[in-house]
């Protein structure tokens, strides 16, 4: 594998940047390790002050929910110096930019920050949203929803391209005072607007991807009635029906009931059956295929916009993996050459490998020696923690499930677990997938037997399946006392594995 230019193989530089979101509900400050393709939050707090709360019916922003925002920007200031943030990123929504107090408020808050504010149009916002969600799931394709507390921006997304975008006023909060407090009133907003928007048509047969903590923690709520065994909420898939299921259960449910409801975050329980009642209505018109969870949006899009061309077009799942490459690995230079070396066992007449695959393989290269440090009877397990929990985006839950069950395998050897840590995790992925996870770690297992983690000798040993259903292993002669039985017998059990029989050739 061609390390990517700009890649160097030091553990990445920490840089921290940080994003203030000042919407209708919550004020955010997001700090994270560096503006590059895959950055990861290092630290992350909301408050919700409910800015936008009463602006529908008054046309102001709350005097309660000012003071708030105000002292929670004053509070974000002084944290991002606390932990050397030497660049801030602040926007505010859709509350700020409709209420008559609105330039005021912001006036007050720049003081409060220290920072520039830019209050975002509403195209503004649907079109940072849309790039968030590209930042994580490049080849998206359907319509993304980014909620918030006083508007939903919907944007059609075409292949990974943005196409057309709009935004309503039906974000929870907003409903809750034009409704009055009424479910009943609020539908019929919700399908009035939802009925004159051209946008809910393209969705038939496509994916929803639900960006928004209101919508994050209605998938959290069906993982939980599920008994899902991963609890990462980007990428995780939900049937049309499922989804709808879910939020209609949730519209009809009081704040008190929803407080009692662990897997939902008390302080959201007042508006999170308004923001299932959207949901529910958009699925019922739209016939989507599935919903796809996105937890990243304006913040992320926001970040992704200020990246150079260069960085903005490096693939994130790669680019994630490589930074837990530098930052774990022994030598991420050895890493490199294993992507390279176990590049002959899919060669002409090797093994099939189409282009997600290899991209997997890849990725489980780089991640192939995070465990190292860890105690010898852990790694595995550590491994698998690490790398299906980790922060990654570019990755749905069964390619993420690959990752995390080859390196487990590369610790453990290719074994039926179906009580250990790993069996549940591997109930996600078909038989393809654990077959292949089985396969290259069995190459790991071999790699690591001939080079002791180190770099500059995987690329002198040969490693390819001929024709004859032969894998055969090239050892040069100046190297030939790094034979021993266990070089021979892992490439027996590679070979094993493949269906082939194995060799080793001395040369």
């Amino acid at each position: 594998m061609k390390r990517q230019k700009g890649f160097g193989t030091q553990a990445p530089k920490y840089r921290p940047v940080a994003v203030v979101d000042i919407g209708s509900n919550s004020v955010r400050l997001v700090v994270y390790d560096g503006l590059r393709r895959a950055p990861t939050p290092v630290f992350n707090e909301k408050i919700l002050c409910g800015l936008g709360k009463g602006v529908a019916l008054t046309g102001r922003l709350s005097e309660e929910g000012v003071a708030r925002a105000l002292a929670a920007l004053r509070r974000f200031r002084a944290l991002a110096g606390q932990i050397g943030v030497k660049e801030v990123f602040a926007v505010a929504t859709a509350a700020a930019r409709e209420a008559k107090n609105g330039e005021e408020f912001i006036d007050r808050a720049e003081a409060a920050l220290g920072v520039h504010i830019n209050v975002l149009s509403g195209k503004e916002e649907a079109r940072y949203a849309a790039l968030g969600l590209l930042a994580g799931i490049t080849d998206a394709d359907g319509v993304a929803g980014d909620l918030g507390g006083g508007s939903l921006e919907l944007i059609d997304i075409e292949k990974g391209k943005i196409r057309e975008g709009v935004t309503l006023p039906i974000g929870p909060l907003r409903l809750i005072d034009m409704s009055g407090g009424s479910i009943s009133g609020a539908r019929r907003l919700v399908d009035e607007y939802l009925d004159s928007t051209a946008v809910v048509e393209r969705l038939k047969g496509r994916n929803f991807y639900a960006v928004g903590g209101t919508w994050r923690n209605l998938a959290r709520l069906h993982m939980a009635q599920t008994h899902y065994p991963l609890h990462v909420l980007h990428y995780y898939t939900i049937s049309r029906e499922q989804a709808r299921s879910v939020a209609d259960l949730v519209s009809g449910l009081s704040a008190s009931s929803l407080k009692d409801i662990k897997a939902v975050s008390r302080s959201r329980s007042d508006t999170l059956p308004f923001g299932a009642l959207v949901l529910e209505r958009l699925l019922s018109r739209a016939k989507a295929k599935t919903v796809i969870i996105s937890v990243l949006g304006v913040r992320e899009g926001l970040l992704y916009s200020k990246l150079p061309k260069r960085k903005a077009e490096l693939d994130p799942l790669l680019a994630g993996c490589w930074d837990f490459c530098r930052r774990y690995a022994r030598s991420p230079e050895h890493e490199l050459e294993l992507c390279d070396w176990t590049e002959g066992l899919f060669q002409a007449g090797g093994l099939s490998e189409d282009a997600e695959q290899r991209r997997l393989r890849l990725a489980a290269c780089l991640l192939a020696d995070i465990g190292w440090r860890a105690h010898p009877d852990y790694r595995a397990e550590r491994s698998l923690g690490m790398i299906s929990q980790a922060a990654f985006t570019g990755i749905d839950h069964p390619g993420r499930i690959f990752l995390g069950l080859t390196v487990y395998y590369r610790y453990e050897g290719p074994i039926d677990d179906e009580q250990g840590p790993s069996s549940r995790l591997a109930r996600l992925v078909d038989d393809d997938a654990l077959q292949r996870a089985q396969i290259l770690s069995s190459a790991f297992r071999l790699a690591y037997s001939l080079s002791a983690a180190m770099p500059r000798l995987l690329p002198k040993i040969g490693l390819a399946l001929e024709a004859n259903k032969t894998l055969v292993l090239t050892i040069p002669r100046k190297l030939q006392d790094l034979m021993g039985e266990r070089v021979e017998k892992r490439t027996v059990a590679l070979a094993s594995l493949m269906g082939r029989t194995a060799r080793i050739s001395i040369e």
